[in-house]
């Protein structure tokens, strides 16, 4: 199993870390920076440097098939590193930020909107929640506004953990109707932005809502009879 570091401190843009394995699924470090792809974000991108300064370039990362299991899917089909070697591992910083300003806008959108999440991405500077809404009731520019006005509160952003089934006998705190919660390894972690929202969620986040900056609702869409797409872009 892989110590997430990104897990306690998001804000890590690099750690030391041992190689453990190297196989055509990808390469796993018994420790690493770099976040999965999972809950509609996408994996970290990045390097891994060897003592001599040499770099592998990571272009995706991904869950293993064993639970805690991280595969660091290299560029190269032939990485130059075995088990045992010393790396430094380095993610594409503000390629990460981005996708933390945005994937922390989105549990936003969850108190501007009210209904429950059908569907979800988070990606480089934009991203999008699709939410179960019979009726076109929604109106982007009042959704840009309420974000705004809730970015400028700077509100704090804080995680937690509760057991599989402390969650279990709270199904309200799961928004999201076709993604079960990170759950099946003794604890779920939810992430609450203060006073507004509370869920439970794997991802990487900010420390303040405030770090999002100005954001835009680029256009409202209806993907079928119940459902509202809200694509969201930030603005700077």
């Amino acid at each position: 199993m892989t110590e997430e570091v990104f897990r306690t401190d998001s804000y890590a843009s690099q750690c030391e870390a041992v190689v453990t394995a190297v196989d055509e699924n990808g390469i796993q470090l018994d420790r690493t920076v770099f976040y999965p792809m999972g809950g509609g974000q996408p994996g970290d991108t990045g390097v891994l440097r060897n003592a001599a300064g040499a770099e592998v370039r990571i272009t995706d990362t991904r869950k293993g098939d064993v639970p805690g299991q991280i595969l660091h899917i290299p560029e190269s089909q032939m990485p130059a590193l075995k088990s045992g070697d010393k790396v430094t591992a380095v993610i594409d910083w503000d390629r990460r930020y981005r996708l933390m300003r945005m994937h922390t806008c989105l549990h936003l959108l969850c108190t501007v909107v009210a209904g429950g999440v059908t569907g979800g991405s988070v990606r480089d500077g934009s991203g999008r929640l699709d939410f179960d809404l019979p009726e076109p009731t929604l109106d982007k520019e009042h959704i840009t506004s309420e974000l705004n006005r809730l970015i400028s509160e700077n509100r704090s952003v804080r995680s937690r953990w509760i057991t599989d089934e402390e969650m279990a006998s709270k199904p309200e705190l799961v928004r999201t109707m076709s993604v079960k919660p990170p759950s099946g390894r003794g604890r779920v972690r939810l992430v609450e932005i203060e006073g507004l929202d509370l869920q439970p969620c794997g991802g990487t986040h900010l420390a303040s809502i405030g770090e999002i900056g100005k954001v835009r609702v680029g256009k409202i869409e209806k993907k079928g009879k119940h459902n509202r797409r809200v694509n969201v872009v930030l603005e700077n």
